[in-house]
């Protein structure tokens, strides 16, 4: 696993880095450092470094426990090892077929979860995160991930970058991915108890991806082959080109932007 790591410090609310134990505030000391944050104060919310690694945690009445990346146990755990493989629809919709495991940009990595996925499947796959915080809990997943002798060869599929999904695909030197995929935030909608304890934690800290047709204006500009875009089930397609075909699912889509014929390599 890969990791080029330029902080973007974006976000209006307050964080702080905290130590679950003496024996890391060497490590949340360089962190804080990196991320241009606090080590102590009033906060909205800890970033917190721990024997488990780590994790956010929202602070104050109320407030769901913490979020970390963890692609060897849990949600994605049992995913690996009982999901649907290459018919699960999101590997329908990057073009994953017998003989075809194309390159992927995930531009919009966020926990990284569908490019774990991705990767399972055996494609390789480069996720950008532009928030760096969101950035420092993935890259901390994939280091921690590394160790584990189920899961690192997945691992070594996932390439890590942290800044402008747009900006570093407008300035691509590397060999242009077949398939750029796309999952940017949607607008808030008021139904706070039905969105997922993550999207909870980390819209005050990421808001919405205003800049969508942007980054898909981006993305038909490098992807080879196909754009995918995953959008919740009955929401509007981003603004710009219109879709070549859509897979749907009980609560989200895929949208996808067809190039030319994914093929497997002579």
């Amino acid at each position: 696993m890969k990791q080029h790591l330029e902080p973007d410090h974006s976000g209006p609310t307050s964080v702080r880095i905290d130590a679950l134990d003496p024996a890391f505030s060497p490590a949340a000391s360089a962190l804080a450092e990196q991320l241009g944050l606090p080590l102590s104060g009033e906060a909205g919310f800890s970033l917190q470094l721990g024997e488990q690694g780590l994790q956010l945690q929202e602070l104050g009445p109320g407030a769901a426990g913490p979020v970390r990346v963890d692609f060897v146990e849990g949600a994605l755990a049992h995913r690996r090892l009982q999901g649907g493989g290459a018919g699960q629809m999101i590997a329908k919709a990057v073009g994953i077929q017998p003989g075809v495991r194309p390159t992927v940009l995930d531009a919009t990595a966020g926990l990284g979860r569908d490019a774990f996925v991705l990767a399972q499947l055996g494609c390789d796959v480069t996720l950008i995160e532009r928030q760096a915080l969101v950035a420092a809990l993935l890259a901390d997943g994939l280091r921690r991930a590394e160790s584990d002798p189920e899961v690192a060869a997945i691992i070594e599929r996932m390439h890590l970058r942290c800044g402008n999904a747009i900006e570093q695909m407008q300035s691509w030197s590397d060999e242009a991915p077949q398939v750029i995929y796309l999952d940017p935030m949607f607008p808030h909608r008021n139904k706070s108890s039905l969105v997922k304890k993550e999207m909870r934690v980390f819209r005050p800290l990421v808001g919405d991806d205003d800049d969508a047709p942007q980054l898909l204006q981006a993305a038909l500009a490098l992807a080879t082959h196909r754009i995918v875009v995953k959008r919740p089930r009955k929401a509007p397609c981003i603004a710009g080109a219109t879709p070549s075909y859509t897979l749907e699912g009980k609560s989200s889509r895929f949208d996808i932007y067809a190039r030319k014929s994914l093929k497997g390599k002579a």
